[in-house]
């Protein structure tokens, strides 16, 4: 990332997400957008949408890489997080005043050519091989207590693939994201 966002910049960015989440749950959004004109959120990065319920994830898309300007990819992420995640069934009405939304800026991928140089709660990884391709975000790893090994296998788990793929021809990326949710600002 070749920018930073400000305090006010995240709480804009996160009142943007649960007011696209409430549009296209109730067909209206219950205030105005906030202004997303400034310069920085029309830069591209990798961004991901969480969302949680009671601590539990509820939903989470986002770009690996930088396609959109960022005003954009919040909207479009935070809907997709909320409705189209397949791991569960869209949101409902009745869910939507307890959801938490954490949103991450990833910087550029980087490949890894010495597992050692992973920083377990600093990188986020990407496992790629053939059509099989995975990403979990750094603050997975801390969540769930994970070592640098237990973190690569995961993330092979999560592309697909078979434990230890990282050491039998998968490509390793690592990434750095600034992440910032409801309950930090």
């Amino acid at each position: 990332m070749n920018f930073s966002l400000t305090s006010e910049n995240k709480k804009a960015l996160l009142k943007t997400a649960r007011l696209a989440i409430e549009e296209k749950l109730f067909g209206k959004s219950s205030e105005a957008y906030p202004d997303l004109s400034d310069r920085v959120f029309g830069e591209k990065c990798g961004l991901f949408v969480t969302l949680t319920i009671d601590g539990n994830l509820r939903g989470c898309i986002g770009y690996v890489e930088g396609i959109k300007p960022i005003r954009e990819a919040v909207r479009e992420m935070a809907c997709e997080a909320a409705f189209h995640d397949p791991r569960f069934h869209p949101l409902r009405k009745e869910e939507f005043p307890f959801i938490e939304i954490e949103i991450s800026t990833l910087t550029p991928l980087q490949e890894v050519r010495d597992i050692h140089q992973i920083e377990v709660g600093r990188h986020g990884l990407v496992m790629e091989r053939g059509y099989h391709r995975g990403l979990l975000l750094p603050q997975v790893a801390t969540e769930y207590g994970w070592g640098r090994e237990e973190f690569l296998n995961q993330t092979c788990r999560k592309a697909g693939m078979e434990p230890y793929c990282w050491e039998n021809g998968a490509t390793v990326f690592s990434f750095e994201a600034l992440v910032f949710s409801e309950r930090d600002v």
